[in-house]
């Protein structure tokens, strides 16, 4: 993206946000181009609509796609296959057709056909079989995005960008977008439509069996970020049947601001000679879409292994049916790409702002920040989350640095080093709207305030990008002195947020602390004015605490005091150093004042074996600087114990690649490289693999973590003996023939690299000569086989059948989204490695003997 300024860029593109442009009121339909009324009461949650079901499972069932075929390119070779298809699905009753698009991005195509060809001739197909509305299904990518892989985002937004256009140019109706597990990609593909098309936007992701997508994500983080992004139906498609999507809709459909799509898989594949089949039979499918209809859920289909007759099941319960018109819940909510922090509607809710990623007053920092140290400020974020922080802002506002370049820079490796969603902090309207773009999530923009020059460069980037802002009571007079006047800033700034369509929810007012020390009245009407603005306006609050002590002695009493005088008032959302146990107490003991902590539970188990730190004078000394000393952990971005073991494990756990160098050499300075590695690094890659299984830690936090052992791993080949760490555990990783995707073997041969193994990839579309070719040159005893479509599992089961017939005594683990451990011994696999982790573990049994 070039860098122009916020007002020029949001005022060039195309759809969604148009309106703000003439400083209209705002309408969510305004532009859009919709074919009817019914889709147009579609949009609005008032009417169902039917979609088709699976195209791929039945090209291949119907045995028009061949292994290593690309399904998608049969739009332009075979066309009337492709429209006998969607005329079945027509005569079931789907209104919707999607188009056989799935993969027909350019990366994908490889320059078999083009992505106008393709679209137009995939269009056509629908249009042809009598559709109603004609749907360009536009699919992932096939790689994963910085910081967790090498495309960008701007790279992605391209691709997308380039299927919108053509899907909009051969005349489509509106867009599918599906099957995404990456939140960042998704609001790529969502920003390449609202950006270059005026069509309605559908967007899924998809789920596993935990509930959370490949990287991750949560429903509620789904939901939130990207209907709040702009898109006009959100949901899930794909990966589980309709009974286990099921608690995942409820939840998308409670935190959605828009219609709900749901299209189910017809449950898990199996092989059955030489077919895939589903393991839901249509009758039964149908019963359990009942509970997706009930749960609010409006656009409704099938995805893989579904056919006419499911979809038939679907239309028959829509039919004469009317959706119950719902309201989404009514919630203050701020997003990261795994976790969301929710607070719901008027109910008692508090949530912790860290302030340390700051330069201001922070010499450290400053240094750190000029020095392009990033790493620092990535240790202050693990501490403060690690001290109970929900919430992080991150700002960089330093004039001799190039702020957007680092702002952007910093928010990237946030997203990996800490589940907790940011708070953008700048004055730079150009900062703010290169990190909110590229932030796989939904964050607080900090801040606008009354200003008509603010209000009309701040809100606009929040309402494009689906962000909640901080709204400060100042205007152009500067900072009123009174309880009503800062009220009444307030007011201005929701009532022009919402000609923009950001509601009260997305709110968050300070009412700005100034010192006592030159004024002391300032406190009580700084408190009166928390108070109205709950009471009038409904909005949450937010207030930077330790501003009101400023020049006093004994700072942190003062906030501290301060601090529980604005909870009462109304405070919701403190900005504070959560890395003081002082402010930390007040906090967690106004939640069981506020009925927030059950039962005082949380309070209970943290506090009733702690000795009373108040009890026999002062807690502590004077610090230096006037405030309270307290016990906190090591400065950020330093190792935390004398111990080079604890500080090794503390930069593993938390993925800190930057600080490993130095604390290997530490390491290397008391141990042989071969302990290093066999009694340090294994064991602490040991423990993120089970955090990983426990749902502790999510795929981010696993790759980070790697990486920390990776760059350990460099430093001790630097210094030892050639040859010493050579490794004779050789493995053979490949993706099977037709399949192109490989993210997930990428991901497996990071981590078991990272274990010290001697990893031999193959690479992706590998037949299964190869595959025995490698196996005989490499004398490798143990094959780990990758693929993700249904399509590309036989040839899998290909290859393991030519291994077990040429080197029998080899040993084959599979893995792939499309691949359970029942499918994985139909194909006659010795194991299934569901993940990277458990892909570890069966390296580690297999070299030990225990397999």
């Amino acid at each position: 993206m070039d860098k122009r300024s916020a007002k020029s860029l949001r005022c060039t593109r195309r759809g969604g946000d148009a309106a703000f442009c003439e400083g209209a009121s705002y309408d969510r339909f305004s532009g859009l181009a919709i074919k009817d009324e019914h889709l147009a009461a579609v949009l609005r949650g008032e009417e169902y609509l039917v979609q088709d079901g699976a195209m791929g499972t039945i090209l291949q069932a119907r045995g028009l796609v061949k292994p290593g075929q690309e399904p998608d390119l049969l739009t332009v070779s075979n066309p009337e296959a492709i429209t006998a298809i969607h005329a079945d699905y027509v005569a079931a009753g789907a209104q919707m057709l999607t188009t056989n698009t799935f993969c027909a991005n350019r990366r994908k195509l490889a320059g078999e056909a083009s992505v106008q060809e393709v679209f137009s001739a995939a269009i056509s197909c629908a249009r042809d079989a009598g559709g109603r509305y004609v749907a360009a299904n536009i699919g992932p990518i096939g790689a994963l995005l910085e910081p967790l892989g090498t495309m960008t985002f701007d790279e992605a937004y391209d691709l997308f960008a380039e299927q919108v256009v053509a899907a909009r140019e051969a005349g489509a109706d509106l867009l599918a977008i599906e099957t995404f597990t990456d939140l960042l990609e998704a609001k790529a593909a969502v920003l390449a439509a609202k950006e270059n098309c005026d069509l309605p936007i559908f967007i899924s992701m998809t789920f596993g069996e935990d509930g959370r997508t490949f990287l991750g994500t949560s429903p509620e983080v789904a939901a939130l970020t990207l209907s709040a992004l702009g898109a006009h139906a959100v949901g899930v498609n794909c990966s589980l049947g309709p009974a286990e999507l099921a608690p995942i809709v409820e939840t998308m459909v409670k935190y959605a601001r828009c219609p709900v799509v749901v299209r189910p898989n017809a449950g898990l594949p199996r092989i059955e000679g030489d077919a895939t089949v589903f393991d839901v039979e249509p009758d039964e499918y149908g019963r359990a879409m009942e509970r997706i209809f009930a749960a609010g859920a409006t656009i409704v289909g099938g995805c893989c292994g579904t056919t006419p007759a499911y979809i038939e099941k679907i239309a028959a319960l829509a039919d004469g049916r009317t959706p119950s018109l719902r309201e989404p819940a009514s919630v203050c909510a701020v997003a990261g790409p795994r976790e969301a922090v929710i607070l719901e509607g008027s109910e008692a809710a508090t949530a912790v702002i860290g302030e340390r990623i700051n330069p201001t007053g922070k010499p450290r920092l400053k240094e750190a920040l000029r020095e392009g140290n990033l790493d620092y400020a990535i240790g202050e974020a693990i501490a403060q989350q690690e001290a109970g922080a929900q919430i992080l802002d991150v700002n960089v506002g330093l004039p001799e640095i190039d702020e957007p370049a680092v702002l952007l820079e910093l928010v990237k490796k946030l997203q990996v080093a800490t589940a907790l969603p940011l708070q953008i902090d700048s004055s730079d309207p150009e900062a703010v709207e290169e990190a909110v773009r590229r932030y796989a999530g939904k964050p607080i923009i900090n801040s606008v305030n009354a200003k008509r020059e603010s209000l009309e460069t701040v809100l606009p980037i929040a309402k494009h990008y689906g962000c909640a802002v901080v709204a400060l009571t100042l205007d152009e007079n500067g900072i009123p002195p009174t309880a009503e006047e800062r009220f009444a800033l307030a007011q201005r700034i929701v009532e022009s947020a919402a000609s923009y369509g950001i509601p009260r929810d997305d709110i968050v007012i300070d009412c700005l602390v100034m010192a006592v020390s030159t004024n002391q009245k300032e406190a009580r009407e700084i408190l009166r004015a928390v108070t109205l603005v709950k009471e009038r306006l409904g909005v949450r609050t937010t207030l930077g605490v330790s501003n009101v002590s400023f020049g006093l002695p004994q700072r942190e009493l003062v906030n501290a005091t301060f601090l529980a005088a604005a909870f009462g008032a109304g405070l919701d959302m403190p900005i504070l150093n959560p890395l003081s146990e002082r402010y930390m107490d007040v906090v967690k003991s106004f939640r069981v004042l506020d009925a927030e902590d059950g039962q005082a539970a949380n309070f209970i188990e943290e506090y009733a074996a702690k000795p009373d730190p108040y009890k026999g004078g002062f807690r502590a000394a004077q610090a230096s600087d006037g405030t309270q000393a307290v016990s906190a952990p090591a400065p950020a971005g330093e190792a935390r114990s004398d111990d080079p073991v604890e500080a090794a494990r503390h930069f593993i756990m938390t993925g800190r690649k930057e600080q490993m160098p130095e604390a290997t050499l530490r390491l290397l300075a008391e141990h042989e490289p071969l302990s290093v590695i066999n009694d340090v690094f294994i064991p602490i890659l040991d423990l993120v693999g089970a955090k990983f299984e426990r749902g502790e830690f999510f795929l981010p936090q696993m790759m980070a973590s790697a990486e920390a052992v990776k760059a350990g791993f460099d430093v001790i080949r630097a210094n030892a003996e050639p040859g010493t760490l050579e490794s004779d555990k050789r493995i053979i990783l490949a993706t099977v023939k037709g399949d192109i995707h490989d993210i997930g073997k990428n991901i497996v041969k990071m981590l078991l690299e990272n274990y010290g193994y001697r990893v031999i990839d193959l690479g992706r579309d590998v037949s299964p000569e190869a595959v025995l070719a490698a196996v005989r040159e490499h004398d490798v005893k143990l094959v780990g086989l990758s693929a993700l479509m249904t399509t590309t599992v036989k040839a899998m089961e290909e290859t393991i059948r030519l291994l077990r017939e040429e080197v029998p005594d080899c040993t084959v683990f599979v893995g792939g989204a499309v691949l359970n451990p029942e499918y994985a011994e139909m194909i006659g696999a010795d194991y299934y490695g569901k993940d990277a982790a458990e892909a570890a573990r069966i390296a580690g049994e297999f070299f030990s003997g225990r397999v």
